[in-house]
């Protein structure tokens, strides 16, 4: 345990070593006894341009959140991360900002936009609440701007933790509140034989690609009459609002309709949102995963043989491996992968999918004869997926009919509007029937589970320290290696990136034993988490890290381009 001192000994010492060389500002680390909570600094950094000091502010709750809202891990979480948006929001009014060169002057914590994660920058106990955030200690050149260092820590940082102590209680109980009824929502989905749900009045549409707040003039969601369901929740009643069933789901309708919206809604379902977002009352089966094709990505031996067998020159499709993968390869072992993983739901949508992989219609079939085609296209396989292993579908249709014979459930988007064409559908194909001639034959086939080897797993950079982060939303540095996430869509921030990199070193480091399968290896990773949270990932305290879902770690997994399995 380190010494605990006072902050005046803080005050002390920045006078001491100001105007001195930045290095010496490694000589307030330690613990500090504040008026009204105790300061860590936990790393000082080694100079203004380096990447910032951590921080840990330990604040006594004394009765401030109501004792119901530190019980379960839900509404822990929700009250964890209302905090860490609230130090967000009020920090900007407190700090000065730019204090020299660099990052001087900066106060930065990890919180979040929409979705409400798992986090570890705002930790709750029993009796106290750690807010870790980074701090850019001032300097001028290399030199110590000790009485700005000062004022950040004697002013500003006490500021910014008294305002977001000062909690508005109804605001609190309203995002705890939301979120548990999320919660409640998703895990009643089962029950009631649905994959997801979308309330009425929920706004689906989004600002922009790169805003993911909602559309003002966006048109609330009304359920189609024969696809309404009402589901009870513990805080807001009863909800009404369009159930999906299992089996599979075609969105239909013209181009611009609301399509891809829809699926995009149902694909960020998997997450609990913000009060005001407009999908707060939107949820999906939480092992949903959205697939797409991923021309060039790394494969390591998995069995595409449901989709992809009898390959020119006579190539493996029971172990299929490859540095540079088709659209159509890639798709399929997609989908290979998500059942390896454990996923109950697939979401689709055509624009992103391989042509060749999705349909092969009656005219080609009679040029190109099954024989002389390797693909079996999805839609003679999606139906099997249900029957056969209870995998639902849900897919975004708007250019095949060939789906109608397959589908079991049809939502049309008019102008915003779902209708359910589920009937018409089914007189369409009476009166004019499909002639193409199914390729499937009688079952989906196998999922073959693989076993990772302990030397795909190396995050070192050559001589050097073990080295992982995230580039980017989409990019991990796993030691040489880069992790290539581009087409793992239901990803939203660069702090569940960061802990899937750390994730995979953790599970190589305890689980990855050359007889373990991918799956189990998750499994006791995410026990782990569920026992002792993120902070077991790492010896240190940091505050930049999110919990991401198991899928993603297994996708991540799958791209590295060191992996080697065995089956």
């Amino acid at each position: 345990m380190r010494t605990l001192k006072t902050h005046s000994d803080l005050t002390q010492k920045l006078r001491q070593i100001d105007r001195k060389g930045y290095k010496r500002y490694k000589e307030i680390q330690g613990v500090y006894q504040f008026p009204e909570f105790i300061l860590f600094i936990d790393h000082v950094q080694g100079d203004p341009f380096a990447s910032p000091s951590r921080i840990c502010v330990k604040v006594p709750i004394k009765g401030r959140i109501p004792e119901e809202f530190i019980q379960g891990e839900v509404e822990k979480t929700a009250v964890e991360d209302f905090l860490g948006r609230r130090f967000k929001q009020i920090k900007p009014s407190v700090i000065k900002g730019r204090r020299g060169i660099g990052k001087s002057g900066l106060i930065e914590i990890a919180a979040g936009t929409q979705k409400v994660l798992k986090r570890n920058a705002v930790v709750l106990s029993h009796d106290a609440i750690e807010f870790r955030f980074v701090m850019g200690l001032p300097a001028s050149g290399r030199t110590i701007l000790g009485d700005e260092a000062s004022a950040m820590f004697m002013r500003e940082i006490p500021d910014i933790i008294k305002k977001t102590m000062e909690i508005p209680r109804r605001e609190l109980t309203l995002f705890v509140h939301s979120v548990r009824d999320q919660e409640f929502l998703r895990n009643s989905l089962v029950q009631h034989g649905l994959i997801a749900f979308v309330a009425d009045q929920s706004i689906l549409p989004r600002r922009s690609g790169i805003d993911d707040r909602p559309l003002s003039t966006g048109i609330p969601f009304i359920s189609p009459p024969s696809l309404r369901v009402t589901l009870s929740t513990p805080h807001a009643g009863e909800i009404s609002g369009m159930g999906i069933p299992e089996g599979v789901t075609l969105i239909v309708g013209g181009g611009f309709h609301g399509k891809s919206t829809l699926l995009n809604a149902l694909q960020m379902g998997v997450y609990n949102h913000i009060p005001g977002d407009g999908r707060e009352k939107v949820v999906t089966l939480p092992d949903a995963i959205k697939i797409k094709a991923a021309d060039g990505r790394y494969i390591e031996k998995v069995d595409i043989s449901p989709f992809i067998h009898n390959l020119p020159f006579g190539k493996n499709t029971g172990q299929f491996s490859t540095e540079n993968a088709s659209g159509s390869t890639s798709q399929a072992t997609g989908i290979m992968e998500a059942l390896e993983s454990g996923c109950r739901v697939l979401l689709m949508d055509e624009d992103t999918s391989a042509t060749n992989f999705m349909i092969r219609d009656e005219r080609m079939q009679h040029l190109v004869p099954k024989e002389k085609e390797p693909i079996t296209p999805f839609v003679d396989k999606v139906k099997q997926l249900y029957t056969d292993r209870g995998v639902s579908t849900i897919l975004v249709m708007g250019g095949s009919g060939d789906y109608f014979d397959v589908a079991d459930t049809v939502i049309m988007m008019d102008t915003y509007e779902p209708k359910d064409v589920t009937s018409a559908v089914k007189e369409i194909i009476r009166h004019t029937p499909s002639r193409r001639t199914h390729e499937g034959g009688n079952m989906f086939g196998e999922v073959r589970h693989r076993v990772p080897l302990s030397h795909s797993f190396d995050p070192s950079r050559g001589r050097k320290d073990v080295k992982i982060d995230a580039k980017g939303l989409f990019t991990i540095l796993f030691g040489q290696t880069q992790i290539d996430l581009q087409d793992l869509e239901q990803l939203v921030d660069i702090a569940q990136t960061r802990s899937i990199g750390i994730l995979i070193h953790y599970a190589a480091q305890k689980y990855v034993d050359g007889k373990t399968p991918i799956s189990k290896i998750l499994d006791l990773v995410y026990h782990d988490l569920s026992r002792h949270g993120l902070d077991i990932l790492l010896p240190y305290r940091v505050g930049n890290l999110a919990l991401p879902r198991r899928l993603e770690v297994a996708q991540a997994i799958n791209r590295m381009r060191t992996l080697r399995v065995t089956s």
